[in-house]
């Protein structure tokens, strides 16, 4: 979809059960709200491969709906293609970021824009620490950075 006449972006985390899930969830639904989600491809994956197929942590669903999102996303890795598909893949941290430009270094006609998706956080968090090994408050502070960081992107692209 890069170049096209729609925008696309790809969320990315470790595992995409936690973060780039919710990211995704939140993105699409402010899209939605806003009328512009039929501009967008929307989409999250792994930059590993451990839970192809798998559903988002439960604690990451639970969070959604509390706030009015569903989401049926089935975890993915990340393809050399998505690095010539997408016009940006925002990631959580520099383990990600790292992982991420490697790989796309790889892609001889690599176009997207990589970024850390806190680099459009007012509040200025850069890091979206994984909530995997912590409790629902850990998933909640995700939730929060998602929802600023996904607006204020929404906002500067649209």
């Amino acid at each position: 979809m890069a170049g096209g006449s729609g925008k696309s972006v790809l969320f990315v985390c470790l595992g995409n059960i936690c973060r780039s899930p919710i990211a995704e969830a939140v993105f699409r639904k402010m899209a939605t709200d806003s009328g512009v989600v039929d501009k967008w491809v929307i989409d999250s994956g792994a930059t590993s491969d451990w839970n192809i197929g798998s559903f988002p942590d439960a604690r990451g669903l639970a969070c959604l709906r509390r706030h009015g999102i569903d989401s049926d996303h089935r975890a993915r890795q990340v393809t050399k293609e998505d690095f010539t598909k997408f016009d940006y893949i925002l990631c959580m941290d520099e383990s990600n970021l790292r992982d991420l430009n490697r790989k796309a270094n790889s892609v001889k006609s690599a176009q997207a824009k990589i970024e850390l998706l806190g680099s459009y956080d007012p509040e200025e968090q850069l890091i979206i620490q994984d909530p995997y090994y912590g409790s629902d408050k850990d998933f909640e502070k995700v939730y929060e950075q998602c929802v600023r960081c996904c607006k204020a992107f929404l906002e500067k692209n649209s």
